[in-house]
């Protein structure tokens, strides 16, 4: 079981390199990178496995204040489980501290949804996080909505958020980022009734 001195794996799910960067797969890296700037560091080279990790506290100075290490994997999506097991194995992180931000096609765009366990609704990063190592970590995901007319979902989520959607998007992942720090400081169901919608 774990307890409060054990640390988070904050893991934001996405592709590495420039021509993935605004696609809507990619917005877990994008609330990953807004905890970096909270935390006031950068992401570096894992010695340990093929992805970039920050390693900080997130809330509150004080007792209130969870020590995290940020991952984003380099591995592509589809071989996302290899580089965060690794990472939760070094840093002897406890599988209910482990998260998962990503997107979420069976989500509205805009509105989140917190949980733990369950299944991957087929997106790459989260089967190939529970193939590696169980399903039950937490997951905040990210409204992306379904692709419109007859798209490929496939096609949809690699391609960037659209004109409109972007409006709104510092808004969603800065709201995301603050859900994050919820789920850390104040436990899974306060997370839910707060920011579930």
């Amino acid at each position: 079981m774990s307890d409060a001195t054990d640390p988070w794996l904050i893991v934001g799910l996405g592709n590495p390199g420039p021509d993935y960067a605004a696609n809507r797969h990619n917005v877990g890296f994008m609330v990953a990178d807004l905890l970096a700037t909270r935390i006031g560091g950068k992401f570096k080279r894992a010695q340990k496995a093929q992805a970039q990790v920050l390693e900080g506290r997130v809330g509150p100075p004080g007792p209130a204040s969870r020590r995290v290490v940020l991952v984003k994997p380099m591995s592509y999506m589809n071989l996302s489980g290899g580089p965060v097991t690794a990472l939760r194995d070094f840093y002897k992180v406890p599988m209910d501290h482990v998260v998962a931000v990503h997107d979420e096609l069976d989500v509205d765009y805009g509105a989140l949804r917190l949980k733990l366990g369950g299944g991957d609704n087929g997106h790459n990063g989260l089967k190939s996080m529970t193939k590696a190592m169980g399903p039950e970590y937490h997951r905040v995901r990210f409204g992306i909505g379904r692709p419109p007319g007859r798209m490929q979902v496939a096609d949809f989520v690699l391609k960037d958020f659209s004109s409109t959607e972007r409006k709104e998007l510092a808004f969603l992942v800065d709201r995301s980022a603050d859900a994050v720090e919820c789920l850390l400081a104040e436990g899974l169901e306060r997370a839910q009734s707060a920011y579930n919608s």
